[in-house]
C-alpha cells in the first residue's frame, strides 16, 4: 500500500497539472472529450495507478487518499475530475473479480476502467460463460478506458433473475458518438452496445455479492484494508468530485475579484462590500463542512475494511445521506459564487460558468439525488429499515 511519501508525490504531480487542466477546459468541452494533455499529465503523476492493488504494482491508495486525489483534479477541471472518479472507482471494482480477471486487467500496472450500473443488458448462459447483449447509455469515459463494467440480467434455472456485472475490453464494444449535452460535455459519456459478445464466467460477478465484497476465487479477501462497502466507496468518490469543483470555483471567484467594481453603484472594489465578504465566508464554511463530513464516512469505511468486515446497513444508509448532503453543499457554493460574479460570468472564456454548469449536471446523477439519499438516511435515524438493498 502507498506510503505517505508516495501519496504526497502523486498529489504534488496533480497540483502541478491544475493550471493546464483549467487552461484546457474550454477546448475539452468543445471537442466533447478531455484533451490529450490532461491524460498525459495525470498518467505522469501516477493517477491511474492509485486504485490498482499493490500486488500488481499499483499504489493501492486508501479511500481517503483516492478522494483527495479526485478533489484536486476536479478543482482544475470538473469533467476531468468526474472521469478520474469513474476510472479509479471502477478500477477498484475489478479487485472484486476472480484472480484470473484481475491478472488480465492489471497486467500493465495501471489501467482505466469505466462502468454502467443500470442493468440494460442481458446475459445468456453458455458453456464457459455468457453471451452479452444490450445498450448502455451515459458510459462516462469509455472512449479512454481499457475495460468496461456493464450490468446485465441473467435468468437463473429457477426462473428468477440475477444482476451480474460483466467485465469486457472496450475494444469489443460498439460506441456511438452521441454525447451532446450542456453539462459534463468533456466526459465523453457515450452509448455503448454489444450483440452476442462472449464473456467468460470469471469476468462476471454478482452485484449483490459485490456490494458486500463477498465475491470469491480471489486472493485479496478478508481484512486487506481495501474491501470497502462498494456503494459507500463509490459515493465517496462522487462527493470528492463535487467538493473539488466547489474548491475550484472558490479559487476562480477570488482570481476575478481584484479590480472589479459593482456596476451602477459607487462600489469600485467588490472585495470591500459586506455582502461579498459574508457570502464568501458562507462558501468557505460550506466547503469545510463538506470536507468534515467526508472525514466521518472515510473513517467508517476504513475501520470496517481494516477489520475485514462491512459497515452496518445503518452506517451505509448514513453514508448515502452524508455524501449526498456534501454534494448539495458543494453545489450551493458554486451557485452562490456564480451569482456574485456579475454578468460577465456567462462568457464561455470564463471558467466559472463551466464549473457551474458541470456541477448542476453531475448533481443530477441518481447516486447523489439529495431527496432519495436523505430519505434512506432518515429512515434509519427513525429506527426503520433503509427501504432499499442498494447500500
Amino acid at each position: 500500500m502507498a506510503t505517505e511519501a508516495e501519496l504526497a508525490s502523486v498529489l504534488d504531480g496533480v497540483r502541478a497539472a491544475v493550471p493546464a487542466l483549467r487552461r484546457n477546459g474550454q477546448e475539452s468541452e468543445r471537442q466533447r472529450w478531455i484533451v490529450e494533455e490532461n491524460l498525459q499529465l495525470l498518467e505522469k503523476a501516477g493517477t491511474f495507478r492509485a486504485a490498482v492493488p499493490e500486488r500488481f504494482g499499483g499504489l493501492d491508495l486508501d479511500v481517503a487518499g483516492q478522494s483527495r486525489l479526485i478533489s484536486e483534479i476536479a478543482r482544475g477541471c470538473p469533467s476531468t475530475g468526474w472521469l478520474t472518479m469513474v476510472w479509479l472507482t471502477s478500477t477498484w471494482c475489478v479487485s472484486l473479480y476472480p484472480d484470473r480477471a484481475q491478472e488480465e486487467v492489471f497486467a500493465g500496472g495501471d489501467t482505466r476502467v469505466s462502468i454502467v450500473f443500470a442493468p440494460t443488458g442481458t446475459l445468456t448462459p453458455e458453456e464457459g460463460g455468457y453471451r452479452l447483449s444490450g445498450t448502455w447509455r451515459y458510459n462516462s469515459g469509455v472512449g479512454g478506458a481499457d475495460w468496461d463494467l456493464l450490468a446485465a440480467m441473467v435468468e437463473t434455472p429457477d426462473g428468477s433473475h440475477q444482476e451480474l456485472v460483466a467485465l469486457v475490453p472496450t475494444g469489443e464494444l460498439a460506441m456511438e458518438d452521441d454525447w451532446h449535452v450542456s453539462s459534463g460535455a468533456a466526459t465523453g459519456s457515450r452509448t455503448v452496445s454489444a450483440d452476442g459478445l462472449f464473456v467468460p464466467a470469471y469476468r462476471t460477478v454478482s452485484l449483490e455479492e459485490a456490494m458486500v465484497a463477498a465475491t470469491g476465487d480471489r486472493a485479496n479477501t478478508g481484512a486487506t484494508g481495501r474491501n470497502y462497502g462498494l456503494l459507500g466507496y463509490i459515493l465517496s468518490g462522487v462527493a470528492a468530485t463535487l467538493i473539488g469543483i466547489a474548491q475550484g470555483s472558490y479559487e476562480l471567484f477570488l482570481e476575478r475579484l481584484p479590480g472589479r467594481g459593482i456596476t451602477y453603484t459607487d462600489w469600485t472594489d467588490q472585495r470591500q462590500h459586506p455582502v461579498t465578504q459574508q457570502r464568501l465566508a458562507v462558501a468557505a464554511n460550506k466547503i469545510e463542512a463538506a470536507r468534515a463530513l467526508s472525514d466521518r464516512w472515510h473513517e467508517v469505511l476504513q475501520r470496517a475494511a481494516d477489520a475485514g468486515g462491512q459497515p452496518t446497513d445503518a452506517e451505509k444508509a448514513v453514508i448515502r445521506g452524508q455524501t449526498a448532503y456534501a454534494g448539495q453543499l458543494s453545489k450551493e457554493v458554486v451557485e452562490l459564487l456564480y451569482a456574485e460574479s456579475g454578468g460577465s460570468v456567462i462568457r464561455t472564456d470564463v471558467d466559472l460558468q463551466r464549473f457551474h454548469r458541470d456541477i448542476q449536471g453531475f448533481s443530477l446523477h441518481a447516486l447523489v439525488q439529495l431527496g432519495a439519499n436523505l430519505e434512506v438516511q432518515g429512515r434509519v435515524l427513525l429506527g426503520l429499515d433503509p427501504g432499499t438493498y442498494f447500500l
